[in-house]
């Protein structure tokens, strides 16, 4: 594949990706109310969505995936529910100290399976990988090289603009010392997981 549609390729998903939705949404949100904690993990579960609705529009399996229509719904309750939980507990959670981890670590697997629910589940990415790619490259000319050179691109465009978002979150974090502040930063984020549970759901 040519290096001017893999970057033309690159810069309309880097567009996508760092659009606003309930996904980054739901990420910043966390970041918020936890920290970095285990963050890679639900990153993680960002990319192998993504990876899964590439490898369906690339292998044409549409059909497939109308097919499978009552699971994708189901996981995008599940999704849903997830960010709800998570709103929830930033809700309800005490705050005792400046330094104090108002939400314990989910662990890298539950992380991971919020993060892939999460982004199989969002008509944003299913309408890009299904609608949009096909448009941006000719996929019937596409060998199993520039598959991989395309995988490769999502995997470094979608884990960089995520990161950054969580670096700048995680600074807005910090700069909210006091109980008070905490508490407030909390419920916002609560606030904003529990609104991506929404978008995700209704959509």
């Amino acid at each position: 594949m040519s290096v001017s549609h893999l970057v033309v390729f690159a810069a309309i998903y880097a567009a996508a990706v760092a659009s606003p939705g309930p996904g980054l949404a739901a990420l910043v949100a966390r970041v918020l109310a936890a920290g970095t904690r285990g963050i890679s993990a639900f990153i993680a579960g960002f990319v192998v969505g993504d990876l899964v609705w590439f490898a369906v529009a690339a292998g044409g399996f549409a059909l497939m995936a109308q097919t499978f229509a009552p699971l994708i719904v189901a996981l995008k309750f599940a999704g849903a529910l997830y960010l709800a939980f998570l709103a929830l507990r930033a809700w309800t959670s005490r705050i005792d100290a400046i330094d104090a981890v108002p939400l314990r670590d989910e662990g890298a697997l539950r992380l991971f399976a919020g993060g892939l629910a999460v982004t199989l589940g969002n008509p944003k990415v299913i309408l890009f990988f299904l609608a949009l790619l096909p448009t941006v490259i000719d996929l019937d000319r596409v060998g199993a090289l520039g598959l991989m050179e395309l995988g490769t691109i999502i995997v470094l465009v979608l884990g960089t603009i995520l990161s950054g978002y969580v670096l700048a979150a995680e600074r807005a974090r910090r700069v909210m010392t006091s109980a008070r502040a905490r508490r407030l930063l909390n419920r916002g984020a609560g606030t904003v997981m529990a609104g991506a549970a929404v978008a995700i759901a209704t959509r």
